[in-house]
């Protein structure tokens, strides 16, 4: 009895001590943890069947399942899982923001320590480009291969139904307080150095990025891929933006070009940090955000002699085309590494 009672004890503590070690983030006031790599995605198989299910319900002829199940596994191969599941560490997380819970997520590289941190601001809104699964594999542990640990919010209402139909996702509103909220964990990411502090977003996460950029002096380098600088020169380029604003800005209706300017760093720029330096990146044939919001913002960044790059990609869109992915990834790269 007294073995058994031992051996339940010590069984006991190493599950927890495990449960401790796979732990990234060791704050007290993150929840609900879970790893990336678990439920449907602990295996490739559990994956692409997922996938398989999602993709029968919404193809239309047994050709068009055929084509996206091929593009499936052409982007997102056997090999490239096994290979980050077992080189990156990932799991997701909740966390308080006020009297609202939001999803976040953070992952690093094993076996590195010391790594700076990334915080990464995603596009899209509401529930439109949360960071999913896929996305992490093709966008994130790639970047966090190169010696990164990175860190990000999904933004209130991304998840929670009763949130979504509250509209809190106020596209550059108090949805930006989730961002600035992950300050407070950096200091927690296992083996992560929280001196060495980066932000960078894509698309609507651009202007997120400059947003929270002003309220985070722990961040020490930005950069902005495909993002607006103006939005309201930007809606003389794409009108149908106007439908999202309408729904997720308060008081657009009563001023829209404040609100508007609120969210544009080009009429802000010189209340930036100069001693944050920024990357702009940006195709010259994005079709859903005109790369003459990289120009505008260049220029005013170099009126104010703000340290930045500006890299214009040729013949590409709003993300990148896989012959250019590797090239315009090693660029963010290394900007952080030489700066953080």
């Amino acid at each position: 009895m007294k073995k058994s009672l031992i051996f339940i004890l010590l069984f006991g503590l190493l599950l927890s001590r495990l449960s401790f070690a796979q732990k990234i983030l060791t704050d007290t006031e993150t929840f609900d943890h879970r790893d990336c790599f678990s439920g449907p995605f602990a295996e490739y198989d559990s994956w692409l069947s997922i996938i398989t299910k999602s993709v029968q319900r919404k193809a239309k002829t047994d050709e068009e399942l055929a084509r996206r199940l091929a593009a499936f596994k052409e982007n997102f191969t056997r090999e490239s899982f096994d290979h980050y599941k077992e080189s990156i560490e990932c799991s997701v997380f909740k966390y308080p923001v006020g009297n609202l819970t939001v999803s976040g997520y953070v992952m690093k590289p094993k076996g590195q320590t010391d790594v700076p941190v990334l915080i990464y601001n995603r596009g899209g809104n509401g529930r439109y480009g949360a960071v999913v699964f896929g996305a992490m594999v093709a966008n994130l542990f790639p970047m966090a291969e190169q010696g990164f640990a990175i860190i990000g919010s999904q933004y209130r209402g991304a998840f929670d139904k009763e949130v979504v139909k509250g509209k809190y996702d106020e596209f550059g509103g108090s949805d930006v307080l989730d961002v600035v909220k992950l300050a407070k964990y950096i200091p927690y990411i296992k083996d992560a150095n929280p001196l060495k502090v980066g932000m960078y977003g894509s698309s609507r996460g651009g202007m997120q990025t400059f947003l929270a950029m002003q309220k985070m002096p722990e961040v020490n380098a930005v950069a902005s891929i495909a993002g607006a600088s103006d939005l309201l020169r930007e809606l003389e380029f794409r009108q149908s933006m106007e439908n999202v604003y309408k729904v997720r800005i308060p008081n657009y209706d009563v001023d829209k070009e404040a609100e508007l300017e609120k969210r544009s760093v080009v009429k802000w720029v010189d209340e930036l940090d100069k001693s944050v330096p920024i990357l702009i990146q940006h195709g010259d044939r994005d079709e859903r955000v005109s790369v003459e919001n990289a120009k505008w913002l260049a220029n005013a960044l170099e009126k104010s002699e703000h340290p930045h790059r500006l890299s214009i990609y040729k013949n590409e869109g709003h993300g990148w085309s896989p012959k250019t992915k590797p090239t315009a990834m090693k660029e963010l790269a290394d900007w952080f590494h030489q700066h953080l």
